[in-house]
């Protein structure tokens, strides 16, 4: 397969990609390299990247620092059971992580992947209980339109009628319980009925909840959703008077992503269990961790029938290369530059993609830190958008059901940025002529 043709023919018989057919599957780009902001495809073309690998690669590619980590601990250790056996990566990368995060949340699993710690967070709810004297509470409430992950245990409490696993449901708990999608905006004046439904199917069934589970502002894959920040601050009162474990779900937006170090700092509240992944490396590799409030732990801990244990341990647990490459991105978070690129991306987003607002195929634009989101009145054609996002503009964006949007590396400079913006309101713009 000495040709870029041969190879990618070989792709489209053998190898699935997310979200896609084998048999019928969406053209496929064939990357050369990757550099700053930019994605090179064999092809020719320098595409700015607007996804950041799926929201992880904020540093950039080919980061010199991250690189020179990376390299400095495959010389040491690539790998080692994290059973028995602790190292320095895993150690200051926690000791870094409980730095960024609320002093109250000062314990720390590390886990392979962000579905892996949704499953982690819920396992730890349960077992709190169990240790708690509440062994009915295996009930887990959340709001709809969310989404936490592809595994099993992460897809039940995943939107099971709007989302992408409703083929699953059969084969999920049924027992878990939705709340309608907040419709308060970030920026609206608050609405106390927003919460309503939450509060009373949270009152309705406390009794069997094991722990609520959101994701914090911004609703991700579920549909870039961006909601009032008093309705997190209710639900933290909701859940402490009612003695329910809250665990965000910080995946997509921790480390700075909404203009915040972490979303639940915009409505000045604490979880008792903190999920982030993504952003740990820098998009280097899959890391993700959950930081926990000591009470969580020290109950588990003592619970005689279980000897305390935390019933989890992935083969990959703690790895020390990816644990490496960890701490120096957060030492690039440390920095604070991550503040001014974010606020510097949103300032850009918020008049750049406004030039949309009377485009008639347009429902929502929504702007939020480095999160800049067009919603349209009708799905996209993802083929179709994407041919002249890559041929046309040079720009890698990668568009859903009615979402077009980009959540670009912080390192952007004005150009880039503008190229992406530019992109995106001509291709609505084309794509309403279209249709």
């Amino acid at each position: 397969m000495s040709s870029i043709e041969d190879k990618l023919e070989f792709d489209r018989k053998h190898i699935w990609h997310p979200y896609t057919s084998l048999t019928k599957p969406l053209t496929c780009h064939h990357v050369d390299s990757a550099d700053g902001v930019h994605i090179n495809l064999s092809s020719g073309e320098k595409c700015v990247d607007g996804m950041s690998s799926w929201w992880c690669a904020i540093h950039g590619y080919s980061n010199s620092e991250l690189n020179k980590a990376a390299l400095e601990q495959i010389g040491k250790m690539s790998h080692v059971m994290f059973g028995g056996l602790t190292h320095d990566p895993a150690i200051k990368l926690v000791e870094k992580l409980l730095k960024l995060v609320d002093d109250k949340l000062d314990c720390c699993f590390l886990a392979d992947s962000g579905s892996v710690s949704v499953e982690v967070s819920l396992k730890m709810a349960i077992q709190y209980c169990h240790a708690n004297g509440q062994p009915q509470k295996d009930r887990f409430l959340t709001i709809s339109n969310g989404y936490h992950g592809d595994t099993f245990g992460a897809m039940s409490v995943c939107d099971p009628i709007n989302s992408m696993h409703t083929l699953y449901s059969g084969y999920m708990s049924d027992k878990h319980i939705f709340a309608r999608t907040p419709q308060c905006k970030f920026n609206e004046e608050w609405d106390p009925k927003d919460v309503v439904d939450f509060e009373q199917k949270l009152i309705s069934n406390h009794k069997n909840i094991a722990a609520v589970i959101i994701e914090p502002i911004l609703q991700g894959a579920g549909g870039m959703r961006m909601y009032h920040p008093m309705y997190l601050k209710r639900v933290r009162q909701l859940c402490d008077e009612y003695g329910i474990l809250l665990i965000l779900d910080e995946i997509a937006t921790g480390f700075g992503r909404t203009g915040k170090l972490f979303a639940y700092e915009h409505s000045d509240i604490v979880p008792d269990i903190l999920l982030v992944g993504k952003a740990l490396t820098g998009g280097y590799m899959t890391l993700a961790a959950l930081t926990c409030q000591r009470f969580v732990a020290e109950m588990i801990g003592n619970d005689p029938k279980t000897g305390g244990s935390m019933m989890h341990g992935p083969t990959f647990m703690g790895n020390p290369l990816a644990c490496a490459v960890a701490i120096k991105s957060l030492e690039l978070i440390e920095t604070g530059e991550w503040k001014k690129q974010c606020k510097f991306i949103e300032s850009i987003l918020g008049t750049e993609l406004m030039r949309l607002e009377n485009c008639s195929i347009v429902k929502d634009i929504r702007i939020l830190g480095a999160v800049g989101v067009v919603e349209l009145n009708l799905p996209v054609d993802m083929g179709w958008f994407q041919k002249l996002f890559v041929t046309k503009h040079n720009v890698w964006i990668r568009p859903f059901n009615r979402l077009v949007y980009i959540m670009p590396p912080y390192i952007i400079k004005e150009k880039e940025l503008l190229q992406l913006t530019n992109a995106v309101v001509d291709v609505v713009q084309c794509f309403s002529q279209k249709v």
